[in-house]
């Protein structure tokens, strides 16, 4: 899934930037500049949506930038993430399956040498985008 949040930056006494989303109740984090800072939020961010949907909680709905309220030192910013791509670049555990096939295509594929979970991930991939 998409989402994009607003997440607001908020330039500490010792130079760190705390970044917090307020639609996402304890999704904060820091960063030792704002580009390390985007970077934390955009992870966080992630996180936090993988959890909830893992866990079926309500994932409430993005409050718009323009009706975001925001303090004198606070920066408002877009963040965007994608939790499929961010699961394919951190979960990469891989999961054991059997898979039963016909005993000709067996023989072919064994043949050809194709790699069946290779092609199944593939498959699979395509079906849930």
């Amino acid at each position: 899934m998409r989402y994009i949040y607003t997440a607001i930056i908020t330039e500490e006494n010792d130079g760190k930037f705390l970044v917090r989303f307020p639609d996402l109740d304890g999704c904060v984090t820091s960063g030792k500049s704002i580009d390390n800072a985007m970077d934390m939020a955009e992870d966080a961010l992630a996180g936090w949506l993988c959890v909830a949907e893992d866990n079926g909680l309500k994932i409430p709905s993005p409050t718009a930038l323009k009706d975001m309220s925001v303090q004198k030192g606070e920066y408002p910013y877009l963040a965007r993430v994608d939790t499929l791509k961010y699961r394919q670049a951190t979960d990469t555990k891989a999961v054991r399956r059997n898979v039963s096939l016909p005993m000709w295509l067996s023989k072919i594929v064994e043949q050809r040498k194709i790699n069946c979970s290779k092609v199944l991930q593939d498959a699979l991939i395509s079906m849930i985008r």
